[in-house]
Formats: C-alpha cells, structure tokens, sequence
C-alpha cells in the first residue's frame, strides 16, 4: 500500500458544494482520501505520511477546459503568432520571420490573424506573395474558420476559379472570378485541414501533442474536452496513452462532415466510444458544426447584420435532425457548434426532435459558443437539459470592435450573456476554444470575473453587468465543465474519492488585480505532480 501525501495549512476552494474549503487535504494513491482541517487530516494520513506544507497558498481542482482542440493548439504553438499583429505590415513581418527562421520547412504556417489587422478586412494572396512568393503559406485566422493562403499554397491545393465552393463553404473570388486567397467555413475545414494533415506525419502530430499536455498541464488544466476529434488525432492520443505520455486527460467528440454519410461517421464515432473509455482517455460523443463565427459574417442570424447580409447554416434543420436524433439513440453526447442566434434555434429544434423521437433516456448534450442568443431561447436550454459551454475569452474587449461592428446595433450589447443562462437554470460550463483564444484558464476566469480585457487590461470593462461571481466563474470551469462530460464522479471537486487532481497558486485567485498575475505552482494529476514551478 502506497504511502499516503498529506497537504496541510493550505486554503483549499474544493467545488464541493457539502465542505466548500478546507485547510488540509490527503491523498492515497491516484484518490482524494479526505479534505478538510488539519488535524483530522493527519489522522488519517498516518504517521509515516510524506508532508507537503503548502503555506497559505490557494489550491483548486485541476481545471476542466470544457471546449479545446487539443492537438491543434500544440500546432498552433509551433507556428507564426499573429493574434497581437495590429496591422498587415506587422502580420507580414512576422510571416516573412517565421519562413526565415524554418527554412526546411515546405510550407510556412501561422495562426490567430484578425479581420482587423487586415486592410478593409480583405486578406489577399498578394498581401503574402509581396513576402513569401516561393512557399506555400497557410494561415489559420484566429477562429479557425477561415484560411488565409498565398498562390504557391492554392496552386498545390489545386484550387482554381473553376473550382466549386463546397456545402457550407465559399472561396472568396476576385471581380474577375479568381480566388483571392480566402477560403472560409468547409472551404477551410474540408480542403485545406484535410491536405496539411496528409502532409504531417506521425512524429509532428506526436510532438504537437505533447507540446499541447506541457502547455495544459503547467497553466492548470488537467481535463480538456476535444472538440475536433479526426483518425490522426485520435491516433496520436493513444499513442500517447500506451506510451505512458498522456499526463493530460481527455474527453473527445469526433467530428461529424456535412459532406458524407452522416449514419457513417455516427457509428463511427459510437464505435470509438466502445472503444476507448479509461481515465486518460474517452470519446464521448459527436460534434456538428451548424454556423460559422460572428466576425466574419459567416454565423446564421436571425436578423441580417449591420451590412444587410447574412449567412445560411452549414447544417440547416431538415439535414441536422435526422443527424442529432441518430447520435443521441446511439447514446453519444452532442455538441453544437452554434454562435448565431440562428444557428442556436436550429440547434434547438434539433435537439427537442431527438427528445421526442427517442424519448427518455439520459441525455447531456450542449450548444458550444452560444456568442449572442435570441432572448426567447435562453429558456429552452434549460427545459431541454442542454448545457451552454462557453468560452469568455472570446468576450476579450481587445478584439470584440469587428464582432461589434458587424452586429451593428443592440444585439452587441447582449453579447456573451453568461449570467442569463445561470439564471434560467441552464449547466453553463467554461472553456477557451484553443488555439482559437489562449489555453491558460486563469486570464479566462479575469475576463468572466471582471468583463475586462487580459489582453490589454487597460482597457475599460465590456458590458460589465454581464460578470459572473469570481468564484461560480471558478465553478464553472471546474466541477461544472466535469460534469458537461460526464466526469462529475472523477474529476472536477476536490473530495473524497474522486481522482487527486488539483492545482496550487501562488497568490489569491479571487483577487481580480493578482488574478492576471498569479502563477501555478503546481499541477498534480492522479496523485502525480505532473508540473511544478520552482
């Protein structure tokens, strides 16, 4: 029997509604053996327990990133950074650094770009030519649902002005019929993503992986739900698994094409859920994507935006409710991607179908993003059981100007309404949607806390009557995102039973001006410090 490890003289903030803090907490084995004062807790340690004084720091459950792509955001570690580039000029810089500094690379790959940043919010292949004319350059903008490329790049996907935009997708294309370099939604998702994986080997996707576990694991994170589950990401997880590299846990939905035989890839997926059920490792569901994003005019509305225009959903409701309604007998989770308030009735009525089609039977789906709801729907989430998981990085005053000024009136101010779905009675559960926003979860907890921004902090707070409570932010990044994936009774508290996963800081977490600058100390995961800062 292994020796117990006693944590005393800490504040703990356990997300166990029956002891909400304790003092002290024991840990046998990869299990929580008792949580709260001191002195019982040395009871039952035993006297040859090992101590660890924490000294007054602040520790909490590891913290459940509710919506991630994980594998992708190792990715998005390794290539340009261009979130922060405030102008083409800078984006070009940086670009043209990347390529020099790679120079075996075959091909030149960034993330994060803004509409912004780019003259009249119009990426061009020529704005890169002027750069990098001999490689093919891809560039993820910073919501991943669009791919800003140069001509070497369309020349090897084989995209030409005759080629057709796919379902739920367009190639932008010039006056004269030629693309531009643009390609939103499945244009993105299911031309470029499908040749860059292609061209990845094994050993990439093995060193984004475990560039990713590092990246979660020293910012807190100990769970993330992947929300792009593929064949070769997949693959690369258990990999990691069966290599004993997986620190991170992770709870997978595959990701269901509106190209193809839906039935297909359902039972696909519920295969895979069959398949793969440890600790470390779950699939648990699918995930649809109905709409696009809100900055580039690509989520399905139900009013136009401020230009006049709008956009049809990817998975429109005749095609969607059949597919909902088959995952969910097939007893999978489904996850909606759904940011309009179109996009989040269609989900909606998709999800109420599959209730009444397959009648009772335990159900924990969810609508993803939720960025601005209709306000005779925020009810419904709660009627139908459907968790919101959203991500209030994404709220960030230093990039919401664009996503203003394309909802153009009132709706921008009901935007990200976190505290509405609470008070309907809906789960809300907390992610960040990496890499399309940065995976720490602690500049995540600022902005829901405060409304402010972590990337500019000067900045004035953003609709700050849509706050939520330091500590229910905390909740719903922790036991509330647990309990979104089924892993209430593993992870998520600190209690005894449950799986030891927790973090220590260095400073109080609920002080909104050291909230920003609070460091992890240590991350343990199954009993194991997994990381630690001197």
């Amino acid at each position: 029997m292994s020796r117990a490890t006693l944590y005393s003289n800490g504040r703990l903030v356990t997300g166990d509604q029956e002891r909400p803090s304790a003092a002290a907490m024991v840990v046998t084995g990869d299990r929580i053996g008792y949580v709260g004062d001191d002195a019982t807790a040395r009871a039952h340690a035993g006297a040859d327990a090992v101590e660890l004084d924490l000294a007054g720091r602040t520790v909490l459950p590891g913290f459940v990133d509710g919506h991630a792509h994980v594998v992708m955001a190792g990715e998005a570690q390794l290539r340009a950074h261009l979130t922060d580039a405030a102008d083409l000029a800078e984006i070009q810089r940086r670009v043209a650094a990347w390529a020099e500094d790679n120079p075996g690379a075959p091909r030149v790959l960034g993330r994060g770009w803004l509409f912004d940043a780019v003259p009249d919010g119009t990426p061009t292949r020529q704005m890169l030519d002027a750069v990098v004319p001999d490689r093919p350059v891809y560039l993820d903008a910073n919501d991943y649902h669009s791919v800003w490329v140069n001509t070497a790049a369309l020349a090897e996907l084989g995209v030409t002005r005759d080629t057709p935009d796919p379902a739920g997708g367009r190639i932008v294309r010039d006056a004269d019929g030629e693309p531009t370099g643009h390609l939103e939604e499945t244009a993105a998702i299911g031309i470029v993503w499908p040749f860059l994986a292609e061209t990845n080997s094994d050993a990439d996707r093995d060193r984004a992986l475990d560039t990713a576990i590092r990246a979660y694991l020293s910012s807190g994170v100990t769970t993330a739900v992947d929300m792009a589950l593929d064949e070769h990401n997949l693959a690369a997880m258990v990999r990691a698994e069966r290599d004993g590299r997986l620190d991170l846990r992770i709870v997978g939905h595959w990701l269901i094409h509106p190209q193809g035989d839906h039935a297909e890839q359902i039972e696909r997926a519920a295969e895979l859920a069959r398949t793969h059920h440890s600790e470390r490792l779950r699939v648990t569901g699918v995930k649809f994507i109905v709409d696009g994003v809100i900055d580039g005019c690509t989520a399905t509305m139900l009013k136009p935006y401020a230009d006049g225009g709008n956009a049809d959903p990817i998975w429109g409701y005749d095609r969607l409710a059949p597919a909902v309604a088959a995952a969910d007998a097939a007893g999978l989770q489904v996850a909606l991607h759904a940011i309009g308030d179109g996009a989040v009735r269609i989900a909606l009525d998709a999800l109420e179908n599959a209730a009444r089609v397959n009648g009772p039977r335990p159900r924990r789906h969810r609508i993803e993003h939720l960025e601005y709801v209709d306000p005779t729907d925020v009810s419904r989430l709660s009627e139908l059981g459907v968790t919101a998981s959203m991500q209030p990085v994404h709220a960030d005053p230093a990039i919401r100007d664009n996503w203003a000024a394309m909802l153009g009136d009132e709706r921008a101010e009901r935007g990200f309404a976190w505290p509405e779905m609470t008070a309907a009675g809906a789960r809300l559960a907390f992610g960040t949607d990496a890499p399309t926003a940065p995976h720490p979860p602690l500049p995540n907890m600022y902005i829901a806390s405060t409304r402010r921004s972590a990337l500019d902090p000067e900045l004035p707070a953003l609709q700050p009557h849509l706050a939520v409570p330091a500590r229910a932010a905390f909740g719903h990044a922790t036991a509330d995102s647990a309990w979104a994936c089924r892993a209430e009774e593993s992870v998520g508290r600190l209690r005894a039973g449950l799986l030891a996963d927790f973090v220590v800081l260095d400073r109080d977490p609920f002080d909104p001006a050291a909230l920003l600058n609070a460091r992890v100390l240590r991350t343990v995961v199954a009993g194991r410090t997994v990381h630690r800062t001197p």
